[in-house]
């Protein structure tokens, strides 16, 4: 207080108990709509002075807070489940189906999971078509009820269709349908491994829940890339009903991809990791 005083005295100017300037006035006043707020004195260490923008009525002295900018689209709240909701559906339901038709069909639900099973000899030829045809008769009979049922969400969201993202060649669409089975095919082949239940009897394995979680942590990767097929079944029926020129032009990506994700898969399981050439070579030596 006493260095404004001596300032004031030595300049000659009007004394002011003031040591800041006036900031410009509000918006029914020229000046602009931002308003610089002092800071206390004990706050004046590394800025005297902090510019917020606070907005004043006509009727009120009141401080609004900026409105946020998704308040003014009203579609913004119900905007979806987004990519983590739609990847824990997927496993979640995965899992269930695959708990309440193990013991039935041996769970598949998947063209994939089944012609991988196939190959490593555990369905016969037969078994194999015919879950195909089933799975795919469900997938169209799946979507046909969304569709029944839900025609608005069907028709904005595209019917559900699996499409090459634009942002992405159709390699890293394949590459990624390939990855994603294998990750899926080799998951069920563990989780269902005999040998590996006999000798870790001691830790008990749900089958079903690694299933549903590899399918999640699948789709959290590839959703942006080719919206996760990873089951022929599953694009097949919704190409079907939606039946638009971009879902049959990207539909091979869909079958090929996975089928051989899932031959990699149980070939690795079965020759590889179970040394099923070595034990076939050895056998076939024995008897020569």
């Amino acid at each position: 207080m006493t260095k404004d005083v001596e300032v004031a005295e030595a300049t000659g100017a009007e004394f002011s108990a003031k040591d800041y300037s006036d900031p410009p006035r509000g918006p029914d006043r020229p000046g602009g709509a931002d308003q610089v707020v002092p800071l206390p004195r004990g706050h004046r260490g590394v800025h005297r002075h902090a510019p917020v923008p606070l907005h004043h009525r006509r009727d009120s002295h009141r401080i609004q807070a900026p409105e946020r900018r998704h308040l003014g689209n009203p579609d913004a709240a119900c905007s979806g489940v987004g990519i983590l909701g739609i990847a824990w559906a997927f496993g979640g339901m995965i899992f269930i189906l695959v708990y309440c038709t193990a013991g039935i069909s041996g769970g598949h639900i998947n063209p994939a999971v089944t012609f991988g099973l196939f190959l490593a000899r555990k369905v016969s030829l037969i078994r194999a078509v015919l879950y195909m045809i089933a799975q795919c008769l469900g997938a169209i009979c799946g979507v046909g009820l969304v569709k029944g049922f839900q025609s608005a969400y069907y028709v904005r969201y595209g019917g559900g269709a699996n499409e090459l993202n634009a942002d992405y060649n159709k390699g890293t669409g394949l590459a990624a349908e390939i990855i994603g089975t294998f990750v899926l095919v080799y998951t069920v082949f563990s989780a269902t491994d005999p040998k590996r239940n006999a000798r870790d009897s001691h830790v008990p394995v749900l089958a079903p829940l690694p299933i549903g979680f590899a399918v999640f942590m699948v789709h959290l990767a590839t959703i942006p890339i080719t919206g996760t097929g990873i089951n022929p079944a599953r694009s097949f029926g919704a190409a079907v009903i939606y039946n638009k020129d971009k879902a049959w032009d990207d539909q091979w990506m869909f079958w090929v991809g996975p089928f051989i994700g899932a031959a990699i898969a149980a070939m690795y399981h079965q020759y590889i990791l179970r040394a099923g050439a070595i034990k076939a070579l050895g056998s076939f030596r024995s008897n020569a």
